[in-house]
């Protein structure tokens, strides 16, 4: 069973190790943090952030952020999310994904929450449609130009129903 606790330091060199090649490496970060590979002094950027770890009895099993763009707490952002390329296809991620709601809205309170996706990270998008995010539509789409290419990032939000 997973758990999340506030990220630390020293969970950098996992993190960034879970990113085996540049492409993966970019459809969850999109270079925010730094060219592939990130350096852990380059990750250090999430320490501005409210970041967190998912863990098991196993160790250290995902990572996510959430910010606050509006500056207040009403719309929780989620981000950089990752999930050790070992422990996909499990159901971890959603595991991690369903806690990571449930905190933004039982805890920081919450009334949504949304996150972008690459277009061409369908596992990613599915597992966030499982989780209870739903499409929704930008008077603008956002796009990203990564290893010279042009990546549409979808949007998806997450209604507390309480």
């Amino acid at each position: 069973m997973l758990r999340l606790r506030p990220y630390k330091k020293e969970d950098a060199a996992t993190i960034l190790s879970w990113s085996k090649d540049e492409r993966a490496y970019y459809k969850w970060c999109a270079g925010v943090i730094g060219k592939y590979p990130a350096t852990e002094k380059e990750f250090e950027f999430v320490d501005s952030l409210m970041a967190f770890t998912a863990f098991d009895e196993d160790g250290t099993a995902g990572f996510f952020t959430f910010r606050n763009p509006g500056g207040d707490l009403d719309v929780l952002r989620i981000g950089f999310v990752v999930v050790d390329p070992a422990r996909r296809g499990k159901g971890q991620g959603k595991e991690m994904l369903r806690l990571a709601l449930k905190y933004a809205f039982e805890v920081y309170g919450a009334k949504k929450v949304t996150l972008g996706v690459f277009e061409n990270n369908e596992a990613a998008y599915y597992c966030y449609k499982a989780v209870g995010f739903k499409d929704i539509v930008l008077d603008e789409t956002e796009t990203y130009t990564v290893m010279d290419e042009v990546w549409v990032c979808k949007e998806m939000e997450a209604e507390n129903d309480t």
